[in-house]
């Protein structure tokens, strides 16, 4: 028999002891993600609730194959539940279609991704600028804020550099860079420290608590680092379903 993953809550706490958020950034509601393998439907996710606070950091732990990026990816509009309401930042974007989608996950959400996902023919600036490039903006004001985000992440006398000529961590200072260009609601973090050496990730992970402290970023993070895991205010624990 099919079976779902278990998920585990841990208490909505802060480092500080302090009360998870009451206003809600994302709201999931009897969520279910089926994937089609052939003949064979795959449920990833069932009857899947789950509650974000506004300014809260959320870590998902568990092992490849639990369903910790695929539920990154409805959040954000890169993919859609087999059934289920997802509402992120007041919004049910299970009613948009696929423009309405495109241009609400450009102004509201931040990716982060483990292998940067840097497009390596431009340089660093080019890079960040390219969430900009949807929107009705002067070249003059791209510029501004490409500069703001590059100083942000300590990175402006890297802004001419292409990717292969950065590190790694500062190729991921690159790409949060870019999740920030459009001053997202919330930032979405799938394994943002699996290909840093422990010194970069732990600058990727500072870097992170300072946008979710001072810029009040609602932050989901999806990793297998246990440390990463529980500097977040909140762990949500998946286990690999059994399909036998």
């Amino acid at each position: 028999m099919n079976q779902t993953p278990a998920i585990d809550h841990e208490a909505p706490t802060t480092p500080t002891g302090e009360s998870a958020p009451a206003v809600s950034a994302v709201t999931l509601r009897n969520v279910s993600k089926d994937y089609q393998r052939g003949k064979i439907t795959v449920p990833v996710l069932r009857n899947f609730d789950l509650e974000v606070g506004e300014g809260e950091f959320v870590a998902f732990m568990g092992a490849s194959g639990s369903g910790k990026s695929t539920l990154l990816n409805l959040i954000g509009g890169l993919d859609r539940a087999s059934a289920g309401s997802i509402e992120v930042a007041g919004e049910n974007i299970g009613r948009f279609d696929r423009a309405q989608l495109a241009r609400w996950r450009a102004r509201s959400v931040g990716f982060i991704f483990q292998f940067y996902n840097l497009l390596p023919a431009l340089t660093a600036a080019q890079n960040v600028e390219l969430p900009l490039l949807i929107h009705s903006l002067p070249a003059s004001e791209r510029a501004r804020r490409v500069a703001n985000a590059l100083q942000l992440m300590d990175l402006t006398h890297r802004a001419q550099h292409k990717p292969s000529e950065l590190s790694g961590g500062q190729q991921q200072r690159v790409a949060i860079a870019r999740a920030l260009i459009t001053d997202p609601k919330v930032l979405m973090c799938d394994e943002p420290t699996g290909d840093l050496d422990r010194e970069s990730g732990e600058n990727i992970m500072e870097i992170l608590h300072r946008l979710n402290r001072q810029r009040g970023k609602t932050v989901l993070m999806a990793t297998h680092d246990r440390d990463s895991a529980e500097s977040a205010h909140r762990i949500v624990h998946f286990t690999k379903p059994d399909y036998r």
